[in-house]
């Protein structure tokens, strides 16, 4: 890609973003949703988290990343729903995959 289209096109991205991010905030008095799409649309935004956390926890490359990635996301996972402080989701998931790498568990 050249300089003469990347240019152009991060521009583009830039505007686009900027005119999303204000449209929220403008639009939110204006536009009423039901309580029931609301409640539709802050589950989907949990599926399609939850779904990429699985993807990135599971896969490496096209294959299977081994045990110790996915057990730290697990451990994460749980204390995150326990509410757990972040600082200690963060720890406890990156020293439980290191731990397993270390005894041999790929």
């Amino acid at each position: 890609m050249t300089a003469t289209t990347l240019v152009p096109a991060v521009l583009v991205l830039a505007v686009g973003t900027f005119a999303f991010r204000f449209a929220g905030p403008a639009l939110r008095t204006r536009v009423r949703l039901e309580p029931r799409v609301e409640r539709l649309m802050t589950v989907a935004a949990i599926v399609l988290l939850t779904a990429l956390v699985g993807t990135q926890a599971v896969l490496d490359d096209g294959g299977f990343a081994g045990v110790a990635r996915p057990a730290g996301v697990a451990v994460g996972g749980v204390l995150a729903w326990r509410r757990a402080p972040f600082v200690v989701v963060v720890v406890a998931a990156a020293g439980t995959a290191a731990a397993l790498r270390l005894l041999g568990v790929d």
